[in-house]
């Protein structure tokens, strides 16, 4: 197959990592303080705390008690990170390790897709343009932007993981050993694991592997460099198991609990439906209509075995999102082993569409796609400052500078992509897609915290407020009942279970604030209360409503 000379034109190698940063800092960086701290973050975020707080690095803690359901990679990241800049409640700080995790995760994405696609037949009149495309889409996904914006822990898992895939193929193909790739693959395998178990070697590495071995002629590397395999294992399970058994031998009873724990909970906990990702392609965002195209394989395989290896990466992606679907527990963030082959099977799409209407006919199906896709970037520029009209956030409403940018750039992008979309450009498409996203990103993301507060009701007193009463600063504090996280993170310390039913009362330690849910300290024994002055000084709300309940601080004193 021959390719128009338009395409035969080579880029720099500096300009494609140039602009992958630039999509990465968008996508990652800019206003990542912005959205207010998760769960999950919070419970990372408060076991860094006690780390730097003096707490055990093999053994952290959560509130003071073991944190043993995590691997704590990404814990000592945020911990490292602390080290560095000393304690901090920015959350835009607390999140750089994540960041620069998403970020390794976009060049390893391009990596694996330049050992995927080399030699192929489309490669030949643009080398390295197709794996360069899948890690523009790879960076600007939806569900990548927003897992690689939260400090936790599935960013860290599939990161290495995905770098792993590219030693792997690496070791795969050369014609030597290999043991420097295959040693190095360990290792990140080792780091996944030691990130979330097990989890990305059955999401990512398992459905990989398979279709790898069964499709000719890929899967006869991996028949022909058993020792180098061999070696990637006993390097990941040395790395990978090596925090395990250090807690296993440590805290056995306590580690055995939680195992159990956890397994139940993949059963019992967030259960849904076998077919609650069917909408996964959804999830690339902006490239949700390539993605679409992508997958309805009798027209998209002949269009994109040019470019890359259609039935392996289409066999991976189906593979993994059956092994998904079979967990009954289920979350929107756990689609994350599905984007790498997702986004590589965009971007064969995209190079199919520019070698098609590089043409003077381009196919009639083609033209439909490419408007179709043109359209709905159309509707969704065009919806932005229209949806921000009605909303009228603070500092977005009509008339403000920041909404005057987003109408401006709005209607631009638009005009673009109706513009590409009449005239049959899938580049100008890919560029506005690039910065729809941006846009998004670095004008409006402020504006989310405004958002998700619509509903506060006003004059709501918060326990980060509460903590700066001086007639608290000073004392040691505890909790009756389970403190909820998110709660322990806004108190800026740890809050210690006290269970006054087995607990001795610290008189020593008087006086002391006491948390609790009920205003009365039902919970302190009446034997106590000869001893005590109770002394209620504050109370805080759980969320931005009255109905998510309350809690209420207690100063204990000797009598």
């Amino acid at each position: 197959m021959s390719y128009p000379p338009a395409f035969s034109r080579r880029r720099s190698p500096l300009g494609r990592v140039v602009a992958v940063l630039v999509v990465c800092v968008f996508s990652f960086f800019v206003n990542a303080g912005a959205p207010e701290v998760s769960l999950m973050e919070a419970r990372n975020f408060v076991a860094a705390r006690e780390i730097v707080a003096g707490g055990s690095w093999l053994l952290p803690t959560m509130n003071g008690e073991l944190r043993l359901a995590k691997p704590p990679l990404p814990t000592w990241a945020v911990a490292a990170l602390q080290h560095l800049t000393g304690p901090t409640e920015n959350l835009a700080l607390l999140r750089l390790p994540a960041a620069l995790m998403a970020t390794l995760l976009v060049f390893c994405c391009w990596g694996l897709a330049r050992q995927l696609t080399a030699n192929l037949p489309g490669e030949a009149a643009a080398p390295g343009r197709t794996a360069w495309l899948s890690a523009l889409v790879v960076a600007s996904s939806l569900l990548v932007v927003t897992t690689g914006r939260e400090g936790q822990w599935d960013i860290f898992a599939n990161g290495f993981l995905v770098g792993a895939l590219g030693l792997l193929v690496r070791g795969w193909r050369g014609t030597g050993p290999g043991y420097a790739s295959f040693a190095g693959a360990g290792l990140l395998l080792g780091l996944s694991i030691l990130s979330k178990g097990p989890v990305a070697l059955y999401g990512v590495l398992l459905p990989f592997v398979g279709s790898y071995l069964v499709s000719p002629p890929l899967g006869a590397g991996i028949r022909t460099h058993g020792r180098g395999a061999l070696l990637a294992a006993a390097v990941a399970l040395a790395v990978g198991v090596s925090w395990p058994l250090y807690v296993y031998w440590h805290v056995q009873p306590m580690a055995l609990a939680v195992a159990q724990t956890e397994v139940t909970a993949w059963r019992e906990r967030h259960v849904q439906p076998p077919w609650y990702y069917w909408n996964f392609f959804a999830f690339s965002g902006v490239w949700a209509a390539a993605a679409l195209a992508a997958l309805v394989v009798p027209y998209a395989r002949p269009r994109l075995q040019a470019f890359v290896p259609y039935r392996f990466v289409l066999g991976w992606l189906v593979v993994a999102l059956l092994l998904l679907s079979f967990v009954p527990e289920k979350k929107e963030r756990y689609m994350l082993p599905l984007l790498p082959p997702l986004a590589l099977l965009i971007a064969g799409m995209l190079r199919s569409w520019e070698t098609s209407f590089a043409r003077p006919h381009p196919a009639r199906a083609d033209r439909a796609w490419l408007r179709f896709w043109a359209g709905v970037l159309t509707l969704v520029c065009a919806a932005v400052p229209v949806t921000l009209a009605v909303v009228r956030l603070p500092d977005l409403t009509p008339g403000t500078v920041r909404f005057g940018l987003a109408l401006l750039l709005g209607a631009l992008l638009a005009a673009v992509a109706l513009w590409a979309g009449w005239q049959l450009r899938p580049r100008p498409l890919m560029a506005t897609s690039l910065a729809l996203m941006s846009m998004l990103l670095g004008l409006l993301l402020p504006a989310y915290p405004r958002w998700e507060a619509r509903r506060a009701e006003a004059g709501l007193h918060t326990l980060r407020a509460a903590r700066l009463r001086p007639a608290l600063r000073q004392l040691p504090w505890y909790s009756l009942e389970e403190m909820p996280v998110k709660q322990v993170w806004a108190a800026g310390r740890s809050v210690p279970l006290w269970k006054p039913a087995t607990d001795s009362l610290p008189l020593q330690q008087l006086p002391v604030a006491v948390f609790s849910s009920a205003r009365t300290l039902a919970q302190l024994p009446a034997r106590w209360r000869q001893h005590l002055l109770v002394e209620a000084v504050d109370s805080f709300y759980l969320g931005r409503q009255r109905k998510d309940g309350r809690w209420f601080i207690s100063v204990l004193r000797p009598r």
